[in-house]
């Protein structure tokens, strides 16, 4: 695996502390997020990598394996419990341990050591689980409305995955054998992708309930009528009784969002309406207004 330079990608240094490294993240993810850049070709593997690098900085025990291993950081549990048991087989202490690699680059430590002339027949049968991978995706509301199929960069390889309708700001999923390559022969580790829905400017979900505002027309509201909204379905056409209060609420039934994994149940999208009073009026207008007022 290339190594990636987590901190050159959010543009900091290694003494950067926890509070630099959330700004830097924020920073850089709204300068390379792929809906302000949708011209750039490479936006979304950078967003990508800069998710990546916000994952392994802001956690401190992945940082302290990656500030030690480098490119290798993911193996750093693997390499210590290794390590220790060569130690312990060879009479080395851990001082003539390190003296015995200094200078050896962390991959070739793991290629001698499992697969090099020098192992016995039972160190070199000696299989290791790959890293689990962590990273977060952001989506927008509309986008987790329904089934669709996305493609991820993980270290430099193509991932496309199927993300189910209805799934929830904060939920994981786990993509088998998706994370790190297994040690010696061992199997692959997983992918845990953690999903953030973005705020709609005009919609609010509680569960796989809709919560939204439509304005109303005075005249409307007091004679009654028939109003056309836009839901995340598409258009719906909306019966409004005579003498609409500002504030009443409907509930249109199987109009919400769907269920996670349940094919064809949704929620329910709540409407409240807010009248709009009428302005820039004629004299006549007021006047008509006046005439009602006294009746």
């Amino acid at each position: 695996m290339n190594f990636i330079d987590y901190y050159k990608i959010l543009g900091i240094d290694k003494k950067a502390t926890a509070s630099d490294i959330k700004k830097a993240y924020r920073k850089q993810a709204r300068k390379y997020h792929p809906d302000l850049n949708p011209k750039d070709a490479d936006a979304k593997k950078n967003f990508q990598q800069i998710n990546e690098a916000n994952a392994v900085l802001s956690d401190p025990e992945k940082r302290k394996k990656y500030d030690k291993y480098g490119k290798d950081w993911q193996h750093a549990d693997h390499f210590e419990n290794t390590k220790q048991y060569q130690e312990q087989s060879s009479g080395f202490s851990g001082r003539e341990y390190s003296q015995a690699h200094s200078g050896r680059d962390f991959s070739d430590f793991f290629e001698s050591m499992f697969g090099g002339s020098t192992n016995t027949g039972r160190s070199r049968q000696v299989k290791f689980r790959g890293e689990d991978y962590y990273a977060k995706f952001q989506l927008k509301l509309t986008d987790a409305y329904k089934p669709h199929q996305q493609t991820l960069s993980v270290n430099g390889k193509n991932i496309r995955i199927t993300i189910p309708a209805g799934i929830e700001n904060g939920q994981t999923i786990k993509i088998s054998a998706h994370g790190g390559t297994g040690i010696n022969g061992g199997p692959n580790g997983d992918l845990y992708i953690t999903f953030s829905i973005a705020i709609h400017p005009g919609i609010k979900r509680l569960g796989n309930d809709l919560y939204t505002h439509v304005d109303l027309e005075l005249y409307t509201a007091v004679l009654g009528g028939e109003i056309t909204i836009d839901t995340l379905s598409g258009k719906v056409k909306l019966k409004v009784k005579a003498e609409t209060q500002n504030g009443s609420k409907v509930k249109l039934k199987g109009k919400g969002f769907p269920v996670y994994k349940k094919e064809g149940q949704f929620g329910d999208l709540y409407i409240t309406y807010v009248i709009k009073i009428p302005t820039h009026l004629t004299e006549k207008q007021k006047g008509l207004f006046a005439e009602l007022s006294k009746s």
